[in-house]
């Protein structure tokens, strides 16, 4: 097991010798394919954006174009539509905006202003097809390089999604380290990272999408993982970190893309996506998915699809906008997995469906409009309002398997149903301001928050045969069609809530000196919530003032190198992080806190190859736990320790190779009792250590194929340590054909080995075997 570090980085020495190229500039985008300046070219480039120019640019052109400038929002490229060489088409589309070019040789463009006051907002292109992100938005809320932010951050790009052919936020994390994702009483995302299990930090472009369900890919550019505690960023939650997805927008740029999937347990599956300039100031894009499938376990079905069209306006004087709306359905067949049996998982057939299916579905349906406007002028300074308005309407009915009986021969079920309707409604204000004095360069931050959801919930317990709340049925065939009767038991959910928060936060970016910088932030925070219960007509609330602050540093000895350090504390108010009861306790009690200390290190071996490593420690204190001396009362006494070391790898080792991968140590433990368990306990779902790596080789300009393992050591399924998921190595491979310029053909296996593997749980009896073998085949067209 030691020996992981070894194997996530073998091979990368030689890209060693790209460490001695001189460094980049600070503001650099690069956009890396070979080509020779003297060959003509048929370009066709609108005018738009210089950034999205550029990009267009260099897709066409095969250029690298290196930016050493900061090139204004407000910056606008002329049309280009000439048959023409590189250097006279790039000299075209910059006349006018107060950048020069130039060829530093055959392969690279550089970008330049001929003012070194002249401030730009960086361009968000990225190599053809890139395994690895040197920038984010999000992190930080402003454009910063990915070296410069003093904490782990793991982004999956849209070319590892489509080379793995991803489905879901489960096929992401398995490249995330530190990240596990739970079974989600199968109808919901619930990932563990860095210990601390969650259904709510989940955001898209930096705003909270916290309903629970499963959240499909078809609309992602990348999924970011911003580990440790983001309160100054995100607001309350997010104390082991949180998942945001940077979703696809309108660009002037044409993207044309239709792929169809088919393959293993009737899988079969479409998306699209097109968008375009429609004039010089307006652009559209429109991404849709259909799928109708089945799975490798009984009775399994699945039904989801999606619309996104979005919309950007250039409205002239530095001012655009960006508009879009999502609807997104999911309907599915609720499965809980299989039991457990004398501490491990129960020999039942992993394709056994424990319980009655045609009483367990989930439906969801998501209605998203979002809206963004940004200021952004060439003296540095962004004004950007971002609103967003979120419906969720969420039903899911369940019969799922309890515990097996002392001699194997019995397993008890259980059932109940849920309905939550949620409205979500976030509005946020970011002004930006970058200014020099002296020798510090300061990139000023000061945003404002506001935000209200409503939450309507009723539950119901399952009745078998209209008395039983708990059914035993023979372990050999536990797939039932006995009547179950719905209603409400005496405990169980009919409530409103009400949450609202209004947060105002200031962070600096001071860059010290070439090879110093600072980080510090706040975010003050109140948040309310409002609870109703329709059942008995009780009002309980509870107010908090949460103060959330963040510190770090950042010593770079050479540019392509950072050294990092922070701190930064989180806090949850102590009603769930679903904020969907509270009760005459939990109305009273102080908000858990998070306080994470991390030490790390990013080195950009090359442009598109980057390595990191993080050593950190997590506290989880203010945990409920029973008085020692009165059993009838809570106290806040609960301590949770996570301690850890990671590394990462993603991009290029060498031409036609590429990699992503990631390596995690991990100890997760209960430092002083909580109500849920004693003092030395291990939380569940955290591996002492997991190792991902995947590998993409072109083998020749038409023909390339992929390979990939995924290896997890033994882990809990519940906090009371009495049931241990194995570990388990799965192989996975993939072939890539390119019939021709507009049509490529993939094929995609996984679990190569057919291995019996036990991939997460949900407590100690809702087991979710691994997958069988699974082939699937997929064709895209680029008309």
């Amino acid at each position: 097991m030691r020996s992981y570090p070894l194997v996530l980085l073998a091979g990368l020495a030689a890209a060693a010798p790209a460490a001695a190229q001189a460094p980049n500039p600070p503001s650099t985008t690069l956009l890396a394919a070979p080509a020779d300046t003297s060959a003509p070219i048929a370009f066709g480039i609108p005018a738009q954006p210089l950034g999205d120019a550029l990009g267009e640019y260099a897709r066409q052109s095969g250029l690298r174009v290196r930016v050493a400038a900061r090139p204004a929002s407000a910056a606008r490229s002329h049309a280009v539509e000439c048959t023409c060489t590189a250097p006279q088409a790039l000299r075209r589309m910059l006349e006018g905006t107060g950048l020069s070019a130039r060829f530093a040789d055959a392969r690279t463009a550089l970008v330049a202003g001929g003012d070194s006051t002249f401030a730009l907002t960086p361009i968000n292109a990225v190599a053809p097809r890139s395994y690895t992100s040197v920038r984010s938005a999000t992190a930080m809320k402003t454009e910063t390089p990915l070296r410069d932010v003093p904490q782990a951050v793991s982004v999956v790009t849209r070319e590892v999604i489509a080379d793995q052919a991803m489905q879901g936020m489960a096929d992401v994390v398995r490249y995330v380290p530190g990240v596990q994702m739970g079974q989600g009483e199968g109808h919901r995302d619930a990932p563990t990272i860095r210990g601390n299990a969650s259904t709510a930090d989940f955001f898209v472009d930096g705003v909270r999408d916290d309903a629970q369900y499963l959240r499909d890919l078809y609309n992602v550019e990348r999924v970011e993982a911003l580990k440790g505690s983001n309160a100054m960023i995100f607001g309350r939650g997010g104390g082991g970190g949180v998942l945001n997805r940077v979703v696809k927008e309108a660009r002037w740029t044409p993207v044309r893309a239709l792929t169809l999937e088919g393959g293993s347990f009737d899988h079969r599956r479409g998306t699209v996506d097109l968008g375009q300039g429609i004039s010089g100031g307006v652009a559209a894009r429109f991404n849709g998915v259909y799928e109708r499938s089945g799975g490798f376990r009984d009775r399994a079905s699945l039904t989801r699809y999606g619309i996104n069209p979005t919309l950007a306006l250039d409205l002239g004087r530095a001012v655009t906008a960006h508009a879009g709306y999502e609807f997104f359905s999911d309907e599915r067949t609720v499965d809980r997995g299989i039991p457990s049996y004398q501490g491990r998982p129960s020999p039942a057939d992993v394709t056994t469906y424990f319980g009655n299916p045609d009483v367990s579905h989930a439906t969801m349906r998501v209605h998203l409009a979002t809206a963004t406007v940004e200021r952004a002028s060439a003296t540095g300074f962004t004004l950007r309002n971002r609103t967003r308005l979120a419906a969720y309407d969420k039903f899911y009915q369940n019969s799922f398997p309890g515990a097996v009986n002392a001699d194997g021969s019995q397993v008890a079920l259980s059932a109940y149903n849920h309905a939550i309707d949620r409205t979500n409604l976030f509005n946020q204000t970011d002004v930006i301001r970058s200014v020099a004095t002296g020798t510090v360069r300061h990139t000023l931050l000061l945003g404002a928050e506001l935000g209200r959801q409503r939450t309507e919930q009723v539950r119901n317990t399952g009745y078998y045969n209209g008395t039983a709340t708990s059914f035993s049925v023979p372990f050999a065939t536990p797939t039932v069609a006995t009547p179950i009767e719905f209603r409400q038991s005496a405990t169980d959910a009919d409530n409103l809530t009400t949450t609202t928060v209004a947060a105002a936060y200031l962070q600096e970016q001071a860059e010290l000196a070439p090879w110093l910088q600072a980080v510090g932030g706040v975010r003050l925070e109140r948040f309310a919530i409002d609870y109703h219960n329709n059942r008995t007509g009780d009002d309980l609330d509870r107010r908090d003032v949460l103060l959330s602050p963040r510190a770090g540093v950042v010593l770079k000895p050479v540019r392509a190198v950072s050294f990092y350090g922070s701190l930064s504390v989180s806090y949850l108010p102590s009603s769930g992080d679903q904020f969907t009861s509270l009760t005459a306790t939990t109305e009273t009690l102080e908000p858990e806190q998070f306080v994470n200390r991390e030490v790390g290190a990013k080195w950009d071996v090359h442009p598109d190859l980057s390595l990191t490593a993080a050593v950190y420690r997590l506290d989880r204190t203010n945990t409920s736990a029973t008085d020692p001396n009165d059993a009838s009362k809570i106290v806040q006494t609960g301590h949770q320790r996570t301690t850890g070391f990671e590394l990462g790898a993603a991009g290029n080792v060498m031409r036609g190779w590429q990699i992503v991968g990631g390596f995690a140590s991990q100890r997760a433990r209960i430092v002083s009792a909580t109500t849920a368990a004693k003092a030395g306990a291990r939380v569940p779902l955290v591996p002492h250590q997991t190792l991902s790596l995947w590998n993409r080789w072109q083998l020749l300009p038409a023909v390339g194929i992929g390979a990939g393992i995924v290896r997890r050591s033994d882990m809990f399924a519940a906090i009371d340590n009495t049931v241990t998921l194995p570990g388990f190595t799965r192989a996975d491979a993939a072939l890539f054909l390119r019939v021709n310029p507009a049509l490529g053909v993939q094929v995609n296996v996984e679990n190569v080995f057919d291995q019996r593997y036990f991939a997460t749980s949900q407590g100690n009896n809702n087991i979710m075997p691994g997958a069988t073998r699974t082939l699937r085949l997929s064709l895209t067209a680029h008309p």
